[in-house]
């Protein structure tokens, strides 16, 4: 299959003995995994101030819990007479009575909060939940999704980098990607992700830093070839960085198929309720940045943070310690606390909505398939292909809680269809427990060439339905309707 080229773009701490406010600069695993930092307690809460990996519960590693169980209590541990869900830490700042201590803080000798903008209380017990649930080494939350897109592939590429990405990507990834970046001096090119594996290998440059794909494209639905794509990035000596919005760590944990860096736009079925914007980045601590010498903003002294290495000072997780301490200080996509809040209440019931979204996907597709006014429908169950790699990747026989149909006639009968339907509503969003539908190639892709549409999977027609948790009947009778 052809290739599609887009040139552009360019707390306490343990060492002090008075006790300190304070929350991490990174996660646990930024320390040596025999000495997890103690948690922390904040506004009557106790924050756990690190994100060591899944263990047997001896040697200071949590013990191992299923998805449902993490979904409900990883990241928070109240002790007796606290709040019994994490406090909205609505603050700014943290104080201290000793300068030298906030010095320490200040210079990555010392862990501690220091200003909301690079950790929260309330913000650190969704990073450690969504770290939990993934399996990595260390995470820091964003606010958005976007922003979680931008600061993962900020921090490794300088001017002059190259990114190389799979085209069926959502549409705001894909302009960020071929527009924006183009800016600042890093450019990119857009594979499709079904190619084989040589036709891709031939796209890699010297100045090549990363290789970028969704789990699940948005909107094209296409599952990503984990084996193919993680044994080219190794080969190539880089980071194979994986958005896993619309699967959630409940359907696929990439970390477990070779993937180094995951994302999520923790606003869409995270949080599940159209009620927060956010996004997190995790950090499986499984790439080795000082090899080759090729990512040498990890391994060269960082001037502004007093000359520190970070794969020496935070061997576990060097490209999540400097992701927060450089990119969030500096860009300032910061999560707010609130929002924090309403994410991690969100996943708390993750574990009920995600087989829900697809059984009800699934039947929805295939009702539609019957039905003599669509075209073509599209959902990862639908297809050969699509099957095999639900089971190779995935953790449960789910194909996700999305899909999209082709509805025979002109963009007239789509307007009409959109406006006839009683239950699921025209929003720019995926993810939510209610059904909504959208029309990309007039919206999240409308800033695409129509080659570029067809390069990400879309076409005129398309139309992409993120189903909720109704009630399949009545799902199905408003399609019924609206459709006549």
């Amino acid at each position: 299959m052809s290739t599609t080229k887009t040139s552009h773009r360019n707390v306490r701490s343990r060492q002090s003995a008075k006790p300190a406010a304070g929350a991490p600069l990174a996660n646990a695993s930024a320390l040596p995994a025999k000495h997890p930092p103690k948690a922390i307690r904040q506004a009557g809460g106790t924050v756990p101030q690190g994100n060591p990996p899944a263990g047997d519960g001896k040697s200071g590693s949590p013990p191992v819990f299923a998805p449902e169980t993490l979904c409900i209590q990883a990241g928070y541990s109240p002790k007796v007479g606290e709040p019994r869900i994490p406090a909205i830490v609505q603050s700014t700042t943290y104080k201290y009575d000793d300068i030298d201590q906030v010095n320490r803080v200040m210079t990555l000798q010392e862990f501690g909060y220091k200003y909301t903008r690079t950790g929260n209380p309330t913000v650190t017990a969704l990073e450690e939940k969504v770290l939990r649930l993934e399996g990595g080494a260390a995470a820091v939350a964003t606010a958005s999704g976007q922003a979680a897109t931008l600061l993962s592939v900020a921090n490794i590429v300088r001017a002059g980098d190259h990114i190389l990405a799979a085209s069926t990507l959502y549409g705001g990834t894909f302009t960020l990607f071929n527009a924006t970046l183009k800016k600042f001096g890093v450019s990119a090119t857009f594979f499709d992700p079904e190619a084989p594996a040589r036709e891709i290998a031939r796209l890699f440059r010297p100045e090549t830093k990363l290789l970028f794909g969704e789990t699940i494209g948005n909107p094209g639905l296409n599952i990503l070839d984990f084996h193919k794509l993680a044994a080219l990035a190794r080969a190539n000596g880089v980071p194979l960085v994986v958005d896993n919005t619309l699967a959630t760590p409940l359907l696929c944990q990439p970390f477990k198929h070779g993937a180094n860096i995951v994302i999520h736009s923790a606003t869409k079925f995270l949080d599940g309720h159209a009620a927060a914007i956010g996004g997190v980045i995790i950090d499986g601590g499984n790439f080795d940045w000082a090899g080759g010498g090729r990512f040498p903003d990890f391994t060269e002294p960082d001037p502004t943070y007093n000359n520190v290495r970070y794969t020496g000072k935070f061997p576990k997780a060097p490209y999540l310690a400097k992701a927060r301490a450089q990119l969030l200080r500096d860009f300032g996509g910061c999560l707010a606390p609130q929002n924090a809040f309403l994410i991690n209440l969100g996943i708390e019931t993750l574990h009920l909505r995600i087989p829900r979204h697809g059984e009800n996907a699934l039947a929805l597709a295939r009702f539609l398939a019957g039905h003599p006014r669509v075209a073509w429908v599209n959902h990862p169950l639908l297809s050969k292909t699509g099957r095999s790699r639900v089971a190779t990747y995935f953790n449960q026989r789910n194909g996700g809680g999305v899909l999209t149909f082709g509805l025979k006639g002109d963009a007239g009968s789509i307007r009409r269809f959109v406006k006839r339907l009683r239950i699921a509503a025209l929003v720019v969003h995926v993810g939510d427990l209610r059904t909504g539908i959208l029309h990309p190639a007039s919206s999240t892709h409308a800033q695409l060439t129509a080659e570029e549409q067809r390069a990400c999977g879309i076409t005129p027609d398309l139309i992409r339905v993120s189903v909720g948790l109704e009630s399949i009947h009545d799902l199905v009778a408003d399609f019924q309707q609206a459709l006549e």
